[in-house]
């Protein structure tokens, strides 16, 4: 009865919202939730948000923008960034950002949604003095408070004795999530900030606890001074080459690097998200000599891990959570000192370079034995060495990287790109990563987290084969050559098969369908035998989206997910869930989100995400499995030009059980509502 009730609702709404409509707009955020519904972490969304956000507050000017700007510019891949630098060289000075649209490898979307990053000013490049930076600057603070209303078994009450005997029972500190952060900044020139962030469940100014917020950060960032190009002190992160030594940049998902699967060497960028690794802390510079440039960088920083009865490290703790005595001890117990070097030759079309990396651990690493991480770093020092290279003639790119480790492994990948026009664009990417590579600060295409055990050949496309249907696609074929993580054998070996389908019926409207398979092998035990064998299984989504924008300011999104999971020999699970978000953007004081959403899915194998709007900077993607209604409202109020309020409130309720969560996390309950709120101050 209540889904049929739901049912005719959402029919209702999608009849109303197929009405004639304004020109809807390539809004970056947008895009940023875009990125986040494939799967990214969220530190790594958050991360381009704070990048851009800091970009459009201080655009760059079109006539004297540099290729290093471009190519630090998160929304422009390789190929387009060095087709708007040659552009811009041989037609400067430019009149009118919409200039952009004469760059041929740049689509209409893509100047849309870039155009409000860049102005047109003078061509002869500012040189204000400091005193002038720091008046003409600007400066901005970020509040934010988030709260669960329903009480967890972590903020029960607990006699003495009970916690005497289990004190990891109760959480030492409010039920409440909150960061503060300042940042300063003049253009891309001086950034500036601080960061201070508290999880629910931390201590904050208490009794036994002085110093407030749980993890804090800072950051400085200057450039071009003569022949220092970059200079970065306090948090920071890199990257060279393809990552297979050093990656603390974005690493976007593989259905978004169809066109944009060639990295590059990049300068430090500031880390300014509240997530408590994968930065780096101390400093690094960046020179420029010609066609040659020199990046070196040195980091001092605490960590958290597991340590043995030794005091050795068995595994890293990259949570963030310090609740509980046992998560507490574990907080900066140990140590690590990187530095690197990188010198980048560039002329034309082609770019080569040549880095190292060695990292120190004030204690050993030492992973408790496993059959899988056989192979494992087991060492208090590693060091790793690479050569990459990219070579762009007119529309087709080559790119690679060869690494080697300590211990004499050595792993490579190599990529291809042709956009023959801007409606096919085409890549290919082979990886090979030995079982006996170790790169600990390595972050590279991949279909795990780790570039090691892994060998695959991914093949991908855009293309535009009619008028006003785009067409995104890719297949990734892989083997792990050593047993994994619940994987009892060598040599497993799956594929990814990815198709998302886009039809524009209007500027303003347009259908989406997405569809994803995969294909790995697992552990597995039959329900009448003792012993494990390895199966294979395969992970079916598909999506369906409509989306619409109104004349007055008014957007709607209906949107049904599926979700098929089924192991070999086994029952399939199946899952599903639609949604509908009503959002309005018609007026500068106030905007706003309706999201509701019916779930049913028969186990978490097959669990569904909500792909529902969210506050400023945030980026939550709650999942689901089970049967039950999602609800969240949001809206942002405009204070002044300078001021701004955000708030959500969204509330999930079960249909087939009566607590939610477990451990210390248990709700005794069927339902759970969570409160978000953001306050941003911009002078």
């Amino acid at each position: 009865m209540r889904f049929r009730v739901l049912f005719t609702l959402f029919i209702a709404v999608f009849c109303l919202i197929c009405t004639p409509a304004k020109a809807q707009s390539n809004d970056w955020r947008t895009y940023l939730e875009q990125l986040a519904e494939e799967e990214l972490d969220e530190s790594t969304v958050e991360n381009m948000f704070q990048e851009l956000s800091m970009l459009e507050n201080n655009p760059m000017n079109l006539n004297t923008v540099s290729r290093e700007q471009l190519e630090r510019f998160p929304l422009l891949t390789y190929e387009q960034a060095s087709a708007i630098i040659d552009f811009l060289e041989k037609n400067r000075p430019v009149y009118t950002v919409f200039e952009l649209r004469n760059v041929s490898y740049l689509d209409f979307n893509t100047v849309e949604l870039i155009l409000p990053f860049f102005f047109v000013g003078e061509m002869e490049k500012e040189r204000p003095s400091v005193n002038e930076m720091l008046k003409r600057g600007r400066s901005e603070v970020q509040f934010r408070f988030d709260k669960t209303l329903n009480q967890r078994a972590g903020y029960g009450e607990f006699s003495d004795s009970i916690l005497q005997r289990f004190p990891n029972r109760k959480y030492r500190g409010e039920d409440f999530y909150t960061s503060l952060k300042y940042s300063f900044a003049y253009r891309d020139k001086i950034q500036f900030g601080l960061l201070g962030e508290k999880d629910a469940g931390e201590p904050f100014f208490r009794k036994n606890y002085p110093k407030g917020y749980d993890h804090y950060g800072f950051h400085l960032i200057v450039r071009d001074v003569g022949k220092l190009k970059t200079l970065a002190v306090g948090d920071y992160r890199l990257s060279f080459g393809q990552g297979l030594i050093l990656n603390k940049n974005f690493m976007l998902s593989k259905a978004w690097a169809t066109n944009s699967i060639i990295r590059r060497t990049e300068a430090p960028k500031r880390h300014f998200s509240t997530a408590e690794n994968g930065f780096f802390r101390g400093a690094a510079a960046v020179f420029g000599f010609g066609n040659i440039n020199i990046t070196t960088f040195y980091s001092n920083k605490r960590f958290h891990a597991n340590l043995s009865a030794d005091g050795e490290i068995t595994s890293f703790k990259i949570d963030g959570y310090h609740r509980t005595p046992g998560e507490m001890e574990k907080k900066n117990n140990a140590r690590e000192q990187v530095t690197g070097i990188n010198v980048n030759y560039r002329k034309d079309g082609l770019q080569v370079g040549i880095s190292g990396i060695h990292h120190k651990y004030n204690r050993m690493y030492q992973p408790t034995v496993q059959e899988y991480n056989y192979y494992y770093l087991r060492d208090s020092s590693n060091i790793n060495a690479s050569i990459d290279y990219s070579y762009r003639l007119n529309r087709l790119s080559f790119a690679g990287e060869a690494a080697i480790a300590k211990n004499g492994a050595v792993a490579a990948t190599n990529m291809i790109q042709y956009a023959p026009s801007n409606l096919l664009s085409l890549s290919a990417l082979y990886r090979y990563f030995p079982i006996s590579y170790n790169a600990m600060h390595a972050q590279a295409f991949s279909e795990t987290s780790r570039v090691q055990n892994e060998s695959g050949l991914y093949v991908g496309a855009t293309f535009s084969p009619i008028s006003k249907v785009s067409i995104t696609s890719y297949i990734d074929v892989f083997r792990f050559p050593w047993v994994r993580s619940q994987v009892d054998k060598p040599s497993s070996k799956g594929m990814e098969v990815y198709l998302l389908g886009t039809y524009t019926v209007s500027r303003n409207s347009g259908f989406e369908l997405r569809y994803r398979y995969k294909q790995r092998e697992q552990n597995a035990r039959y329900p009448d035998e003792n012993s494990r064998t390895v199966l294979p299984y395969n992970t079916q989504k598909i999506r369906l989206r409509y989306n619409n924008t109104l004349n007055n300011g008014w957007n709607f999104r209906t949107t049904l997910d599926a979700a098929l999971y089924q192991q070999k020999h086994f029952q399939r699970e199946t899952g599903w869930m639609l949604s509908q978000n009503i959002g309005y953007r018609g007026n500068d004081k106030v905007s706003g989100d309706f999201y509701a959403g019916y779930f049913k899915s028969e186990s978490f194998a097959a669990r569904l995400y909500s792909y529902e709007r969210n506050i400023l900077s945030t980026f939550y993607m709650p999942s689901f499995y089970g049967e039950g209604m999602r609800v969240a409202v949001s809206g942002r109020y405009n204070i002044t030009s300078r001021l701004s309020f955000s708030a959500k409130i969204g509330h999930t309720r079960y249909f087939d059980r009566e607590t939610i969560g477990s451990g210390t996390d248990l709700i005794d309950g069927n339902s759970r509502t969570d409160v978000f709120t953001y306050l941003r101050w911009r002078f």
